[in-house]
């Protein structure tokens, strides 16, 4: 008998090898955070993920824009996740991709205030593509051609327009969360909000050395300390609402909320030399600990959302940013390095390990503080898991540029002044009313009601009629008043004739008169009604809650903040009472933080004098 030559270990060999090579069944990444070709590799791989979720670049597509449910601004953050990822890695594969999103989505005041996201975008939105193009300027990514806005000139149009919108009136200043008047939120004011402004100013009074943009980034911190937003413990609070003077603190605390004001300490920090900055940022990176859990507490976590399973779309990308600031203030406060970069590789190996999900085996879940895959995926899931792997190499890559040290970016200290004050958008512009123009309305509307009454007339004379027209209207009235009273007088006495026989049935739900024309017919038409009235019925799902519709957003912040308790994971507010009416989703979040020690304060009872800013 012919034997067919076995080889010990082959079919483990092949097995081993696809598992490794493709499918559901792919291992995890086993990430090396010291060595730089362990992270770019996973980098990339991470990268080339985030990005099938993007097809802006493709026919039909719009550059810029993330498809639904994704928001414009985390499209902005996301544009911004390649600049790091070119920054890192020198790939410069994604670089075209990246130029053309940041420019398409300028709007045409040239500065990220395009006409189809009015509904959406409020200043924290705005200031997420800012911060994008000013970490462009900041790693010389490539500058875009000569006729097209540049990055730097991009980040100051932003700049001038939201300082424009200090609001003094209301809280003593700070800046609201939405831009446009009738948006709701518009009467609230968010630390978000307020640290992409305050980041950027520090940002860009170290790249620039204008003093001016530093000037009003310690301002923006003043107002953010006078509001308790920045609390005695150095915890970053949420927000709150004009009508309450900015007391009713919504008092849950976000990765990128504290990441914000970090990144702009650092930069404020290494621009004065001052040590007040350094005391300021050192304490800020202590009051993170909380978002770091784990047996060790070194796993970076969304600790509001998480832990009860209620992180939104945008909370899913919020430790993105965290991780791609802790990693930026090295370079400007090198005091930190030993800091925050056991947290960062400690996060980056976590969040590598559960990434096995997806078609592809790899994709990325939410958390990571756990050994398993939590079948969530996304555009922020990737994103997060991509900076934060980045972030292990950051040490070997130049610090940022500014003009003085190879800054090549051109700026535009005046741009922007397009939209300085505005409120509403852009629109077809309309003369004032004159006394004339009321004057011709009303001769108008009067000729026309004179042509509808006379219509009217010439519709009831008869042709035929030996009368003459004032004859026939005069005696359309009487007989019209007539038939009115006959009829009245009909149905009255038919109703009470029905009440006396008693043959007929009266249907109160129609107010109709079910008309006995056998024993049986009645029998089945009663029957019927009753089987109708009794029928069991269904009532569909709004339009805008099916797969595939998209309602509008108003803000990065969790959808329906705060007002909207089953969207939103958020605390809502209510008059004379402290903030303990949480929403549903989060009243797990509060116990679990509250059992970790880090219980919320109540909402600031201080009078407006004297206090800093507030956000929504």
């Amino acid at each position: 008998m012919l034997r067919t030559p076995q080889w010990p270990g082959l079919g483990r060999l092949l097995t081993a090898t696809l598992l490794l090579t493709g499918g559901p069944l792919a291992v995890a990444y086993n990430l090396d955070p010291n060595s730089t070709e362990s992270v770019t590799a996973i980098a990339k791989q991470m990268a080339e993920d985030m990005l099938s979720f993007y097809h802006g670049d493709q026919p039909g597509g719009t550059p810029g824009l993330l498809p639904n449910p994704y928001y414009w601004w985390e499209a902005g953050a996301m544009m911004g996740s390649l600049v790091d990822y070119w920054y890192y890695t020198k790939d410069d594969s994604y670089n075209n991709l990246t130029t053309q999103g940041l420019l398409y989505q300028v709007g045409d005041t040239i500065d990220y205030m395009p006409r189809n996201q009015t509904l959406t975008e409020g200043n924290d939105d705005q200031g997420f593509w800012a911060l994008a193009v000013m970490s462009a300027a900041e790693s010389r990514f490539p500058n875009p051609p000569a006729d097209k806005p540049q990055w730097l000139a991009l980040a100051q149009a932003v700049f001038n327009t939201q300082a424009a919108r200090w609001d003094p009136e209301h809280c003593g200043g700070g800046l609201r969360w939405q831009i446009f008047k009738w948006n709701n939120g518009f009467d609230y004011k968010n630390s978000i909000s307020q640290g992409c402004f305050f980041a950027l100013g520090a940002r860009l009074a170290l790249y620039t050395g204008n003093n001016s943009y530093a000037d009003w980034a310690e301002k923006t911190w003043d107002w953010m300390v006078g509001v308790d937003f920045i609390d005695e413990n150095w915890r970053v609070l949420d927000g709150a609402h004009i009508g309450h003077n900015c007391t009713d603190i919504t008092p849950y605390q976000f990765t990128y909320n504290a990441g914000t004001f970090i990144l702009g300490a650092a930069a404020m920090y290494n621009h004065t030399k001052d040590q007040r900055w350094k005391d300021r940022l050192d304490k800020l990176l202590d009051a993170t600990k909380v978002f770091f859990t784990g047996p060790d507490k070194n796993i970076m976590t969304e600790v509001a959302c998480e832990p009860v399973d209620r992180c939104n779309l945008d909370q899913q990308s919020f430790k993105a940013y965290l991780s791609r600031w802790l990693a930026a203030i090295t370079k400007w406060a090198p005091h930190t390095y030993d800091y925050v970069m056991p947290y960062l590789r400690a996060s980056a190996v976590a969040a590598a390990k559960q990434c096995v999900g997806g078609q592809n085996g790899r994709m990325c879940g939410l958390k990571w503080n756990q050994d398993k895959y939590d079948a969530s995926t996304g555009v922020g899931q990737q994103m997060a898991a991509m900076e934060v792997t980045l972030s292990c190499i950051v040490k070997d890559r130049a610090a940022p540029a500014t003009q003085n040290t190879g800054g090549t970016s051109k700026g535009s200290p005046g741009a922007g002044g397009d939209d300085i004050g505005r409120d509403q958008p852009n629109g077809p512009s309309y003369k004032d009313i004159t006394a004339g123009d009321k004057a011709g309305a009303a001769i108008l509307t009067l000729l026309v009601t004179c042509s509808m009454i006379a219509g009217i007339v010439w519709i009831f004379i008869d042709e035929a009629s030996d009368k003459t027209p004032m004859q026939q209207f005069s005696g359309f009235h009487s007989s019209a008043t007539a038939s009115i009273a006959a009829f009245a007088a009909g149905g009255g006495a038919a109703a009470v004739l029905l009440l006396k026989k008693g043959a007929q049935e009266f249907n109160e739900k129609t107010a109709a008169a079910v008309s006995p024309v056998s024993e049986r017919s009645s029998r089945s038409s009663a029957d019927n009604n009753r089987a109708i009235e009794e029928a069991p019925f269904t009532i569909c799902h709004v339009r805008n809650q099916n797969v595939g519709n998209h309602e509008q957003r108003l803000s990065n912040m969790p959808l329906g903040w705060p007002h909207n308790r089953s969207l939103r994971g958020s605390t809502v507010m209510e008059p004379g009472q402290g903030w303990a009416r949480s929403t549903r989703d989060l009243d797990g979040a509060r116990q679990s933080d509250n059992e970790a020690g880090h219980s919320m304060p109540s909402a600031s009872s201080k009078s407006m004098p004297g206090r800093r800013e507030s956000a929504e």
